[in-house]
């Protein structure tokens, strides 16, 4: 009887054992699917290739974080390396976020709360810096004269701190002076305009609507959580994401829910979003820190592909030529397709992948962080800083840097690239495109290069025009030759008359 009992018991065990062996696996097992380009992939939604302010002084050149409201990431300069540096300046502290650039400056908000504006020509203040005291985790954006910059609790931002405030900020572009704040928790949204309206979200689980005349609350949205990331926009509505793993899709005019989405549920918890989202071919393409990347319907919300990649994905994406380009904290930066979500190439990279790529030119460059996740609760990958610029089709290396961090190495004017590392930024050009006698004046350069190209014009106009002068001529000696050969074999033709020898 004894021995049953014990028999019993162990059997139990095991049985017991198994089964949590399964729930533990079912529970921790990342999602995963495989999409088609059959379902809500629209090819006529892909990023715009728009084309580039001609006037620097006039024009705002690199608007926001991401380029365009849609956060895609592809520059529509095309400066390649190699690259020569003019010009470097030091913020004296972290960078986070990466610049704006407009009216021929460089908008810098460093990560303790120094605004800097540096003419972009010469790697001088533009105006006078600017000291709000208070942590800054996103990037400007830019139009029409101003510049709205979000900013968090006074610094150094404990995270632990009881009742932290933050605040958006209106500033002049030209002079520094500030319009209006509007006031809330903590904002780490970098601001997303359109159409007069600015929208962030907050510590205080809150999406804000607010006009960027007045800085006054046009309408606010309550999720489930803090809301970190920043919101992108497409066809009315807008995209943002909480730290409960979230994806909210809103109205743009009234704020009222389309629909969400979720991240991965493991054991009843959902790990948080960081990144901002992507818009695409109709398809919202988001990466969760649990390491997975989904692209999800626009219209329906429906999960269309997941891909599990690494241990965390704090990088947000870039989408150009139907790839998704997004990187990992352990060490692995891919290209995927952006129907289906299968690996198109993949490149080990020296440490985390902390910041989103950028496209400029064919080549996307994406940054590593040394010391990001130094506390996390999985495996990251500690090396370096760096920045590498891949053939975005290829995946072959075409250009490689020791710096880099946690913002997105590369933003560009019609000039020159900007390059950021940890604190500092660097002005670029590119060698192939270096100026002689104009100086580094870039209007100078840029008429002279139109001078030559319509020298070239001009001088390819006068060779078609002697080569169509050439066919006429030919077409008029072949034309002669067919007459007179008709005339000739019409004289053959004739009926001969024999008259008699007295005739």
């Amino acid at each position: 009887m004894r021995r049953r009992l014990l028999a019993g018991g162990a059997l139990l065990v095991v049985v017991l054992g198994a089964s949590a062996g399964v729930l533990y696996r079912n529970e921790t097992k990342p999602v995963e699917k495989r999409g088609s380009a059959k379902v809500e992939f629209d090819l006529s939604a892909a990023p715009e290739r728009r084309n580039a302010p001609t006037k620097a002084r006039d024009s705002v050149a690199w608007p926001t974080f991401g380029y365009d409201p849609q956060r895609s990431r592809v520059s529509p300069y095309d400066h390649r390396p190699p690259f020569e540096r003019t010009w470097r300046i030091d913020a004296h502290d972290t960078i986070e976020f990466p610049p704006a650039a407009a009216y021929g400056n460089v908008y810098i908000a460093q990560q303790k709360g120094v605004f800097l504006a540096i003419d972009g020509r010469t790697g001088r203040k533009a105006f006078p810096k600017k000291r709000f005291k208070r942590c800054a985790a996103s990037s400007p954006t830019i139009a029409k004269g101003w510049i709205y910059q979000s900013y968090m609790h006074r610094a150094p931002c404990p995270p632990g701190a009881s009742k932290p405030t933050g605040f958006v900020t209106a500033i002049n572009a030209k002079t520094g002076r500030e319009r209006w704040r509007f006031r809330a928790q903590p904002i780490e949204s970098s601001p997303l305009l359109r159409r007069g309206i600015l929208y962030v979200g907050s510590w205080d689980h809150r999406v804000y609507a607010i006009s960027a005349r007045t800085g006054r609350k046009i309408w606010s949205f309550k999720t489930d959580d803090k809301v970190n990331t920043s919101a992108a926009y497409s066809n009315g509505r807008i995209f943002i994401a909480s730290n409960g793993g979230t994806l909210y899709a809103l109205g743009a005019r009234s704020g009222k829910l389309a629909w969400k989405a979720h991240s991965n549920t493991s054991f009843g918890s959902r790990e948080f979003f960081y990144a901002a989202p992507t818009l695409a071919y109709g398809r919202v393409f988001i990466g969760n820190t649990d390491g997975t990347m989904h692209a999800f319907g626009q219209r329906s919300g429906k999960l269309l592909w997941a891909r599990p990649l690494g241990t965390y994905i704090y990088s947000a994406a870039a989408v150009y030529d139907r790839r998704v380009f997004v990187g990992t904290y352990d060490g692995k930066f891919f290209a995927l397709d952006a129907a289906t979500g299968d690996t198109r190439w993949r490149r080990t990279m020296p440490s985390a992948v902390h910041a989103p790529p950028v496209v400029m030119g064919g080549i996307v460059y994406a940054t590593t962080c040394s010391s990001c996740g130094s506390a996390a609760a999985r495996a990251v990958k500690m090396g370096k800083d760096s920045t590498t610029g891949f053939d975005a089709r290829t995946g072959r290396r075409r250009w490689f840097n020791h710096g880099g961090k946690y913002a997105s190495a590369i933003i560009a004017d019609q000039d020159r690239a900007y390059f950021t590392g940890r604190s500092r930024v660097y002005a670029l050009e590119s060698k192939s495109g270096r100026r002689t006698g104009a100086g580094r004046d870039g209007a100078a350069r840029r008429r002279k290069l139109e001078r030559r190209r319509a020298e070239r014009g001009q001088t390819a106009e006068r060779k078609r025009a002697m080569a169509r002068k050439r066919r006429r001529a030919r077409r008029r000696a072949a034309a002669e030759r067919r007459e007179a050969r008709g005339r000739r074999d019409q004289r053959r033709s004739r009926p001969k008359t024999t008259l008699p020898r007295w005739w």
